[in-house]
């Protein structure tokens, strides 16, 4: 069994992380550390666990353990990895945006497995992909690696309430999402910079705009995101690049069919569905923002780095009804 410790435990991606891993068969979660919630049942902050989890928050951390989650906030894992070593033998995933940029200072591999799936198996330390950076990564990351992309890419993604986190804020309390919708960070998300180093991994001469509009849904989960591009092929082309570049992936799937979030919410899959209209590609992803794009995804990289099969534990079915 792998024994797994979990950093920063009362957040909304721990809470899907802890669901996952206490019935994963071949995991024991070791520890759940929370400096705010420590020595209070696991199940008073995420109640759709109990019955499922006896397990207390602990302000203390096993250093010997398997693999650890950090789930802390932004900029958080750098500091605690600097105050807290663990042993050389222990697997790090962080959820956080702080070891996604390629960097000499650090040994992270970017954990999106349908681009790094060979460097993943081989990891010791894994940068977890941002949720709008997963989605849109996955509607182009095809084109990039035929080196189809040529002009500006537009993208619009909507995420659900959770993608903010458990912080309150004025745009988080419940009277300002009800019945609302925003866009936020236009053309300046932090997702963008992983997005682009991601595209020119496969296709280094893309040096265009990626024009990303995010916008809040009053929704609680799910990305809905459409990207379009100027395209010379056909749509039977394009299907041919996006079917062959999936052909391995285990939760990436190319659809002919109208997507919507019932399809994917509370699953680790992808689906993609591609339109031509003229010389333009338009390009539909949808995604569950807390499984795909965040705790599904890190259970799936595990998964890979303990030689297990990619899907173990993750083979969860959408809230269609």
């Amino acid at each position: 069994m792998i024994k797994a410790g979990i950093i920063g435990g009362a957040g909304y991606t721990a809470g899907e992380l802890i669901r996952i891993l206490v019935n994963h068969p071949q995991v024991e979660v070791d520890f759940i550390y929370s400096t705010s919630s420590a020595g209070k049942p696991v199940h008073a902050i995420h109640q759709d666990l109990i019955g499922e989890t006896e397990m207390l928050f602990s302000n203390k951390i096993n250093t010997e353990t398997d693999v650890v989650f950090l789930c802390l906030g932004h900029g958080n894992s750098k500091q605690f990895l600097s105050e807290n070593e663990f042993s050389k033998n222990t697997k790090i995933i962080d959820l956080s945006t702080d070891f996604r940029q390629c960097d000499a200072s650090h040994n992270f591999i970017y954990g999106l497995p349908e681009l790094n799936r060979k460097k993943i198996k081989n990891a010791n330390y894994i940068a977890n992909p941002g949720c709008f950076a997963t989605a849109i990564n996955l509607a182009l990351l095809p084109l990039a690696n035929a080196g189809k992309l040529k002009d500006e890419v537009h993208v619009n993604a909507v995420t659900g309430a959770t993608g903010a986190g458990t912080s309150f804020s004025g745009s988080t309390h419940f009277a300002w999402r009800d019945n609302n919708f925003s866009s936020y960070k236009a053309f300046e998300h932090q997702h963008l910079t992983e997005i682009t180093q991601s595209i020119q991994e496969l296709q280094q001469d893309f040096n265009k705009d990626i024009n990303f509009i995010p916008c809040r849904g009053n929704f609680s989960r799910g990305i809905h995101c459409t990207a379009y591009t100027a395209f010379d092929g056909d749509l039977e082309e394009a299907l041919a690049l996006y079917e062959e570049f999936y052909t391995t992936a285990a939760f990436t799937h190319v659809v002919k069919e109208e997507l919507h979030l019932k399809q994917v919410v509370n699953t680790n899959k992808c689906l993609v569905r591609l339109q031509k209209f003229g010389n333009k590609l338009l390009v539909t992803t949808v995604m569950d923002n807390l499984l795909k794009g965040a705790s599904g995804q890190a259970v799936q990289n595990m998964n890979l780095m303990f030689g297990l099969e990619e899907t173990l534990g993750l083979k969860l079915k959408a809230n269609y009804f």
